[in-house]
Order: C-alpha cells, then sequence, then structure tokens
C-alpha cells in the first residue's frame, strides 16, 4: 500500500499524526487514544498497513 493511501484513510477515521520520528510517524485515535507508528517508507506491506488500520480502529 502506497503511504498516501495509508494516511488518507487514517485521516478519514478520524486519526492524526502525533509527530515525526527518524524512521517512524506516531499516528493517534483521538477517540480511542491508542498510539501506533507508521515506518516512513513509501511503500508499506499490505500485512503491516492492515495492522495499522485494525491497531487505530480506521478500518
Amino acid at each position: 500500500m502506497k503511504r498516501r493511501d495509508l494516511e488518507r484513510r487514517l485521516r478519514i477515521a478520524g486519526c492524526y499524526l502525533k509527530r515525526e520520528g527518524k524512521s517512524h510517524s506516531l499516528w493517534i485515535n483521538p477517540k480511542t487514544g491508542v498510539i501506533e507508528t507508521r515506518p516512513r517508507h513509501n511503500e508499506i506491506k499490505e500485512p503491516l498497513a492492515k495492522k495499522i488500520l485494525k491497531n487505530l480502529n480506521a478500518e
């Protein structure tokens, strides 16, 4: 999955970027308070993208 597509799906679900790290970005779901890291690669493998979406309740 492309990074832009994953970010778009996270934003639609109400999540936002908490901070940028060196190799990961931290995203938070304000409804649940869950924080998840997202790698800063341009292409994110499908199983990892699904895990991030599931953990942030953004499916």
